[in-house]
């Protein structure tokens, strides 16, 4: 049981990972990625069904562990840039080149945390077979 309540621990890391961004975006455009990407949690979801292998499983927690790993780093950074943002919006006057110095180093920061997730959820789809990934597609699609 032991591995299954890391696997939760892990995987309530990685919605926060990807709420943070969802949030820092604030941005209410459709998902273009889905039925297309499918997030570890929607596959671990529906594990019964897709008759996951011990080998994907085990291969999946391996994807997310390291992109948990990968992504730690860059929100640091982004969450200190958003915190120093914060801290010159409350002076008077406001230095615009600081702002923006800081708003840069936020967004190199989770454009890092993005392309870090993407190829995690590139991984999780070449783990599926073709009949798992058409199941997904069919009860997460468009």
């Amino acid at each position: 049981m032991r591995n299954g309540h890391s696997i939760v621990n892990v995987l309530v890391a990685v919605v926060a990972i990807f709420s943070l961004g969802t949030a820092l975006a604030a941005d209410n455009q459709k998902d273009p990625f889905k039925g297309k990407l499918f997030a570890p949690n929607v596959i671990l979801e529906n594990q019964a069904e897709l008759g996951l292998t011990k080998d994907q499983f085990t291969e999946i927690r391996a994807a997310v562990v390291a992109v948990q790993g990968n992504v730690a780093e860059y929100e640091w950074d982004m969450r200190e840039a958003y915190q120093k943002i914060m801290a010159e919006l409350d002076e008077s006057p406001i230095s615009e080149d600081r702002v923006i110095e800081y708003a840069e180093v936020a967004l190199l920061a989770e454009n890092q945390v993005k392309k870090h997730q993407m190829m995690m959820l590139i991984r999780l789809k070449n783990l599926l077979s073709a009949d798992q990934i058409a199941f997904l597609e069919s009860k997460h699609g468009k």
